[in-house]
């Protein structure tokens, strides 16, 4: 008797099966049919916005104002991803002409072409349910790069993600492509994600998600008999240095932004900073008074699911066993208090439960002895998708440790403002050591992203056809 596949792993097999028929049509598309469709589902996005942002804010109560500026980047991502095409980025060859004559100066003609890799999974991420989910810039980017994308779409909205699929699916039937070109599973159990992860046909993984969720989906990802690259972001404390340079002037307006940061989307941001380091003095004493002033009456609302409230309670709870508090929190809001921790840099070093990410509003000060302490904590905190380094203005030989030290370990290095807010460019960079990603060299915002599905290949004395 023949053994059923679960029914869900079976669907599956049925859409990864129309990416991988559509994979070689849209790889070989020209730059003017990949460019409508992003512009397509841009308009269409917008199109619908008011009912999907009333869809969002229901399943993820983050509130109209934000979900609506949410969705404007989105369309922003699609279109500039489409200006990307539009310009030949995917379609860029390096050539070196051949030289006659033995080697090593001599050589054959070499064209170095680029190569889509084929169907992307692409793992919704909870947080941003526009903007990093169903058409947001991990799907752009594939679908820019000539790979069809099967979408995995977050269980935290999972009407909002069937709306806009829908939507997308709309566009897709419009302009006559494949329907492989974008699909959709709906899989919601961890066994039906590592089998999307495993499945044969697919080429590539984009993830945003929690450490665990994603440290078990990319060790599936190199489980495989053939490896395929796991493109995972896996969350950061982003430590945020603020130096006694910098509190001299306007601490207090400093610990308002820092607070609102914090605080903001309910510290439920991948950028949101949750270590603050400081050096010993009167100046940073003021300050933590000024964080606690501002932080402690701001109201929070409602956490993305129960789950992740839950997780953060927790998180929270194991820092407040080996930290001080500063003040205690008061519930006034729909979502969790704000909090604030306070321990000295030897027991941060020394003590790994105090570096746990606290998904939430809450943040813990760090007191240090010197700027090599501070460099110590940094070399703690390890993989991180943002270092803050508020008050190195000056070209001193300290600054520069600071700032060597902060890109050791982050992506992306501020010298003014919070990391809470992501611009959308071609010099951003949106990833950084393990654990904070799987794959520090990519970014996941920003245009480069289109690189993490394309695959060199260097043609030898091709002739003129292949070269196109």
């Amino acid at each position: 008797m023949t053994e059923q596949k679960d029914p869900s792993l079976a669907a599956i097999d049925q859409v990864v099966a129309k990416a991988a028929a559509a994979a070689d049509f849209w790889a070989q598309s020209p730059a003017a049919v990949r460019a409508t469709l992003l512009n397509g589902l841009a308009d269409a996005l917008e199109g619908q916005q008011a009912e999907l942002v009333a869809i969002a804010d229901r399943e993820s109560g983050l509130g109209e104002a934000r979900l609506n500026g949410e969705v404007a980047r989105t369309a922003f991502q699609l279109r500039g991803f489409a200006s990307e095409v539009q310009a030949g980025v995917p379609y860029r060859q390096v050539a070196s002409e051949a030289v006659a004559g033995a080697p090593p100066a001599g050589r054959p003609a070499l064209v170095r072409v680029q190569r889509a890799l084929g169907p992307v999974a692409m793992f919704s991420a909870s947080n941003f349910p526009f903007a990093f989910s169903v058409l947001g810039g991990d799907t752009a980017s594939a679908l820019a790069a000539g790979c069809p994308v099967v979408v995995k779409p977050h269980s935290g909205h999972p009407e909002l993600s069937r709306a806009v699929f829908e939507l997308a699916a709309g566009v897709v039937r419009q302009q006559g492509l494949p329907e492989g070109v974008l699909t959709l599973v709906e899989a919601a159990s961890r066994v039906g994600g590592t089998y999307l992860v495993q499945h044969p046909d697919i080429a590539a993984v984009a993830f945003t998600g929690s450490y665990q969720g994603g440290k078990a989906l990319w060790q599936a990802a190199n489980d495989r008999p053939r490896p395929v690259p796991f493109y995972g972001e896996l969350g950061s404390i982003n430590p945020l240095v603020a130096l006694p340079a910098a509190l001299e002037s306007d601490s207090e307006g400093l610990a308002r932004t820092l607070a609102a940061s914090i605080t903001l989307g309910c510290g439920q941001f991948c950028t949101s900073p949750g270590l603050i380091v400081l050096l010993d003095s009167p100046l940073s004493e003021r300050f933590v008074a000024q964080l606690a002033e501002a932080i402690a009456p701001l109201a929070t609302h409602r956490m993305l699911t129960p789950g992740m409230r839950q997780g953060f309670e927790a998180a929270a709870a194991t820092v407040a066993s080996h930290a001080a508090k500063v003040f205690e929190p008061a519930a006034d809001g729909a979502g969790p208090a704000p909090r604030l921790f306070v321990t000295g840099a030897s027991e941060f070093i020394a003590n790994p439960h105090l570096r746990e990410e606290m998904f939430g509003p809450a943040a813990l000060v760090v007191r240090a002895a010197s700027v090599e302490q501070v460099i110590e904590v940094l070399e703690a905190v390890g993989g991180s998708l943002t270092t803050t380094l508020w008050g190195a203005q000056a070209a001193s030989d300290e600054n520069r440790q600071l700032v060597r030290a902060a890109e050791k370990i982050s992506g992306r290095v501020l010298f003014a403002g919070v990391p809470t807010g992501v611009a959308v460019c071609h010099a951003q960079q949106h990833g950084g050591p393990w654990p904070s990603s799987t794959t520090p060299h990519t970014t996941s915002v920003g245009y480069a992203a289109l690189e993490r599905f394309l695959r060199p290949v260097a043609l030898q004395d091709a002739p003129a056809w292949v070269l196109g």
